[in-house]
């Protein structure tokens, strides 16, 4: 009797061994690995995402010609929005000032209506055009002329004219606002109107395109010049041998008073330098930007 008992004891408990293993087996998973939720706070190495480039860094100084003012100031601020790490500062003192300050390191960019001259072949200044700058004659608006000859817009800067009736005005004295030796405007209009030749020394002198703009503005019977983004409502642009400034009549070869804007830098661009500079020559800034603020784009005179 007890030997038969304990078989069936032997066989019932071997089932129950049998019958827990499967119990065991059907109720457990392997986990699988948790991606989301990592125990040391890292990402999983199949989810990192790829690094950032580095964020530009830097300070850059611009310095020269206050008629290319207005787009690199603007440039300016939007590549700041878009590189918060980085501080440009823009000042103006002329196209002359510009060149000898990236000359001596002084500022990292140096703006000019002007290319370089011959005494800055050893240098090693690296020449970046960023645009056409219309440039216009401009008279206080009561003046009741609108149109100059070469010769009257001449004869007027020499000195040899005086008085507007001379070229078809009221009986009234010419005042002449000019800008200073350092100018690279001034260099301009001398050497496209005057054919080089010397501005009389009478008149006012004005540091600024801004600075002219505003003094023939409030001047009675008074004549100057600046590039196009400073006319305003107070003075009137004057045509030249019988033709208004536009995109066309400049690309046709039909209007000569124009600039073409350089920014030098002392050197091939690097860093915030070179960043700043391909901004301004990018497509979107070239091909948008550079017209809204009434320059025309770099490459306009590309054949």
């Amino acid at each position: 009797m007890f030997k038969h008992f304990s078989k069936r004891g032997f066989s019932f408990a071997l089932i129950a061994i049998l019958l827990m293993g499967v119990l065991a087996a059907c109720g457990t998973k392997t986990a699988a690995p948790d991606t989301k939720a990592p125990t040391n706070g890292a990402a999983p190495a199949g989810d990192k995402k790829p690094e950032p480039a580095a964020d530009l860094t830097g300070t850059v100084t611009a310095s020269g010609s206050s008629a290319l003012l207005p787009l690199v100031k603007q440039a300016s601020t939007e590549f700041m929005e878009k590189n918060p790490k980085v501080t440009v500062n823009v000042t103006a003192g002329g196209s002359g000032t510009g060149l000898k300050n990236v000359a001596d390191g002084t500022s990292d960019i140096g703006n000019s209506d002007v290319a370089a001259g011959d005494e800055y072949k050893d240098k090693g200044l690296v020449d970046h055009v960023v645009a056409i700058a219309p440039f216009a004659l401009i008279v206080n608006k009561e003046v009741n002329v609108d149109n100059l000859t070469k010769a009257q817009a001449a004869d007027i800067f020499m000195g040899k004219i005086t008085n507007w009736k001379e070229v078809g005005g009221k009986d009234a004295k010419i005042v002449v606002v000019h800008r200073p030796d350092s100018s690279g405007s001034r260099t301009l209009v001398k050497q496209i109107v005057l054919d080089n030749k010397e501005f009389t020394k009478d008149g006012v002198t004005q540091e600024s395109s801004g600075a002219v703009a505003t003094t023939v503005g409030s001047t009675a019977n008074s004549i100057g010049y600046v590039d196009t983004p400073y006319l305003n409502d107070t003075i009137k642009a004057l045509k030249f041998e019988g033709v208004a400034f536009s995109k066309d009549t400049i690309k046709d070869g039909k209007y000569p008073l124009y600039g073409i804007e350089h920014m030098y830098t002392k050197g091939e661009a690097k860093g915030a330098v070179k960043a700043f500079i391909d901004y301004i020559s990018s497509p979107d800034f070239q091909g948008k930007k550079v017209e809204e603020l009434k320059f025309l784009p770099a490459n306009l005179l590309k054949k």
